[in-house]
């Protein structure tokens, strides 16, 4: 099958969506289709060979964070001649509603049409003012797929329609062995001993939906009581900043690692204790906590719908009240001080991860493809 898939985001800044479309590609080759993939980059990014640039992004206020994204006459311009070129059996739209490429793919294409509905939010001016002009581009859609409940709740109530249940994809393989970065542990220390203890995050510093500023007021009460203890930071975000926000003599326990490799991504998971996602909403999945569960690493989460329903209600990691840092402070001293539970939810997590693995994702993914294609045969084609 040639399939075409639409990202919305730039590919140079990292991001959910941009992994998901890149992991989903790369099982999809592997099982023997052609991909091809358009996203807004930069004319030096380095890109992998299944990527076509539509050029460069730029950034705009979208869902409580800054997206960059493209749109406008080239925009349209290339992904049209992209469609015409790729004679794709199926169209593969990822926030189709975002202002950028997928929007301007369901306008411009006819055929076969897949969509991915990847966010989630409560109310939206910008979608309610602009509903009606995206129902003209989004009634062109046969196949929908949200990546969970709430990303479906979110379409139901903003877009109308309904969308089958697939949730987003997690390469388990990657993550599962690697060394501690230099210089740290990993998860050997306990309390009281001679190894130091260490907590995990991974996003963007400086999104405050990210929720770094609930997990730096708790880090001030841990720190405190455990001299030992650590926080690994990783993502992009200004340094003096974040380091401003922690009192003076806890800050050389404070390692900013800026924004990682893949590689050193996974290392940063295999070198803290616990790694916490305290994000405060505007989450529809929680592709970090799939990330870290696969890595092994015990999780300390907000207790928001999406991470609950990843989390298996707090069997696979321990949930603490969203936005609390006295909560999370306490939750974090508890599973520091108990190695055992540690263990116990790691063991946990690798189990529930394995529903998210990309090889039956991916295969979920096809059906849908195949049900469009069959429902609308011919290849995708640009509109007249």
């Amino acid at each position: 099958m040639r399939i075409g898939i639409v990202c919305p985001y730039t590919w140079n800044v990292p991001g959910g969506v941009q992994q998901h479309i890149r992991d989903l590609a790369e099982a999809l080759l592997e099982l023997g289709h052609e991909v091809s993939v358009i996203t807004p980059a930069d004319d030096d990014a380095v890109l992998p060979p299944y990527i076509v640039s539509a050029g460069r992004a730029i950034p705009v206020p979208y869902n409580g964070s800054v997206a960059r994204l493209s749109f406008g006459f080239l925009s349209a311009a290339r992904v049209r001649r992209w469609i015409r070129d790729g004679a794709f059996d199926v169209l593969h739209i990822h926030e189709p509603a975002a202002p950028s490429l997928g929007l301007i793919a369901c306008w411009v294409a006819d055929g076969p049409l897949v969509a991915t509905f990847h966010a989630s939010y409560e109310k939206s001016r910008a979608v309610s003012v602009t509903a009606p002009i995206l129902q003209s581009a989004l009634e062109k859609i046969t196949g929908r797929i949200a990546v969970s409940e709430a990303a479906r709740t979110t379409l139901v109530e903003h877009l109308g329609g309904d969308a089958v249940l697939i949730p987003n994809g997690i390469a388990m393989s990657r993550y599962t062995e690697a060394e501690p970065l230099p210089g740290w542990s990993g998860r050997t220390g306990t309390a009281g001993s001679e190894a130091p203890q260490a907590l995990g995050f991974l996003g963007r510093l400086d999104e405050p939906r990210k929720g770094l500023q609930v997990l730096l007021r708790a880090f001030e009460t841990l720190g405190r009581d455990r001299p030992g203890l650590r926080l690994l930071l990783a993502g992009p975000g200004d340094e003096e900043d974040i380091l401003a926000k922690v009192s003076p003599e806890l800050r050389d326990r404070v390692v900013l690692l800026g924004l990682v490799s893949e590689e050193d991504k996974v290392r940063a998971y295999h070198s803290v204790d616990a790694f916490v996602a305290p994000n405060l909403g505007g989450e529809s999945f929680g592709i970090v906590l799939t990330e870290a569960m696969s890595a092994g690493a015990p999780i300390l989460a907000s207790d928001i719908e999406a991470f609950r329903h990843v989390l298996d209600g707090g069997r696979a990691g321990v949930l603490f009240r969203t936005g609390d840092a006295d909560s999370l402070a306490q939750e974090a001293a508890r599973l520091l001080d108990e190695p055992d539970r540690r263990d116990a939810l790691s063991k946990e997590a690798a189990s529930a991860v394995r529903a998210y693995d990309w090889s039956t994702v991916a295969r979920d993914v096809l059906r849908v493809y195949e049900t469009v294609a069959v429902g609308a045969p011919g290849v995708v084609e640009t509109a007249s």
